[in-house]
């Protein structure tokens, strides 16, 4: 075999089809659109999902999760695991409150309503103040010694705490 010898495989190259130019090519004269209508013109066609008029099934269909109904009253909490508490380097005594675990980079931003969750151990004192905590949790740090504060907080601006 030589290099001018090469081609491609028998089917695997088709030519294109050329349409409105004449009769002999078999897309001549109204090059394969048929004669007449809306399909027929440029630009011509229905837009996707259309239905004749009918009301199409995007539109019958009730709306996907997460579009619509919020709820003005929802409180959303962080949750901070006394696992991540103890590994952001919290010593004997220190304070947490959301203000420190922003600095210690467990928290985006202070103004974040805490949750502190029972996941993980601790074995020495620390004075935890949050906006919520778990029976576990709450437990977990005052059988280890340490103070559990819960902070105000507001919904929807009423005082609720």
């Amino acid at each position: 075999m030589k290099l001018h010898e090469l081609k491609p495989a028998e089917g695997a190259k088709k030519n294109r089809k050329r349409v409105g130019r004449g009769r002999g090519s078999g897309y001549g004269k109204t090059a394969g659109r048929g004669t007449k209508g809306q399909n027929s013109r440029s630009g011509g066609g229905v837009r996707p999902g259309f239905e004749g008029g009918q009301n199409p099934l995007w539109k019958r269909v009730p709306s996907p999760r997460g579009t619509g109904f919020r709820d003005p009253w929802k409180v959303e909490f962080t949750p901070v695991n006394i696992k991540r508490i103890v590994l952001a380097g919290f010593e004997e005594g220190d304070e947490v409150s959301p203000e420190s675990l922003v600095e210690a980079g467990v928290l985006n931003s202070g103004k974040e309503l805490v949750v502190v969750l029972g996941r993980g151990d601790i074995d020495y004192s620390l004075t935890v103040k949050a906006h919520r905590f778990s029976k576990s949790a709450r437990t977990k740090i005052e059988e280890a010694g340490g103070v559990v504060e819960e902070l105000p907080w507001q919904r929807g601006g009423h005082r609720t705490r």
